[in-house]
């Protein structure tokens, strides 16, 4: 037996090398397992969140309707809330624009023909919008409008580049802070006009929108004498369409 050789020892380098590594992988193990669930976590909560808005959205058209009827049942008319959001898009260029003009247009981010922004309505944004109206075009946009607008020419403002919005993470690393932490968290703060509608809106890069289908009617008359310049009200729904 004493002929049998015993086997060298394994240097204690190497075992500490192999506990280290051990530790280490075990770390990063635990480590996906936790952003694992986190993700699973947080996609509950959108869905949630986006089941919640719906319901909202709902609720909302079904009381305006049951009020129209109600009114039109009594010989009455139903008023609708005056409007909280605008959208504003440029169509015109600089040529003989009056320096008052061209500020409103540099305040609204709108320095390029087809370029839009969503607008909090208020007694200075309206006073805003009657300056620059030969320039512009606006009306007030449904929730159809707002969500193609956000989910098909939508981009995020990171660090003053156009980022595509490719994540929810994009929207929750900027607005997280403010609670919004998707899609649907920021068109709902954007169509309800919310409390952090400032913070969203900055957070959007200007929408870069093409010509509609069709062409301009003519952009030197108002919209209510056959032309395409000032407030169009819902009819800013028809044209969107033709320009997303």
């Amino acid at each position: 037996m004493e002929d049998v050789q015993k086997k060298p020892p394994v240097p204690e380098t190497l075992l500490k090398k192999k506990k280290q590594r051990e530790e280490l992988l075990a770390k990063r193990a635990k480590a996906a397992a936790i952003l694992k669930k986190k993700r699973h976590d947080r996609k509950l909560e959108i869905f949630k969140r986006a089941e919640k808005y719906a319901r909202e959205y709902k609720i909302k058209e079904d009381v305006e309707i049951r009020s129209a009827r109600q009114a039109r049942k009594h010989d009455n008319f139903y008023v609708p809330p005056a409007p909280k959001l605008a959208f504003v898009m440029r169509i015109r260029g600089i040529n003989g624009l009056h320096p008052k003009p061209r500020k409103v247009l540099q305040l609204f981010r709108l320095r390029q023909i087809n370029n839009g922004v969503f607008i909090r309505l208020n007694k200075s944004t309206i006073n805003m919008l009657r300056l620059a109206e030969p320039y512009i075009t606006w009306g007030y946009p449904n929730l159809k409008s707002v969500r193609e607008l956000i989910y098909k020419r939508g981009f995020a403002k990171v660090n003053g580049c156009r980022i595509p919005i490719t994540d929810n993470s994009i929207i929750e690393n900027r607005l997280g802070k403010y609670g919004i932490i998707c899609m649907e968290d920021l068109i709902h703060e954007i169509y309800t006009v919310g409390p952090h509608f400032k913070e969203a809106s900055n957070f959007l890069w200007y929408f870069k929108l093409n010509t509609p289908t069709g062409g301009w009617r003519k952009k030197t008359n108002h919209f209510v004498d056959g032309g395409d310049f000032g407030c169009r009200e819902d009819k800013i729904n028809v044209l969107l369409r033709k320009m997303v």
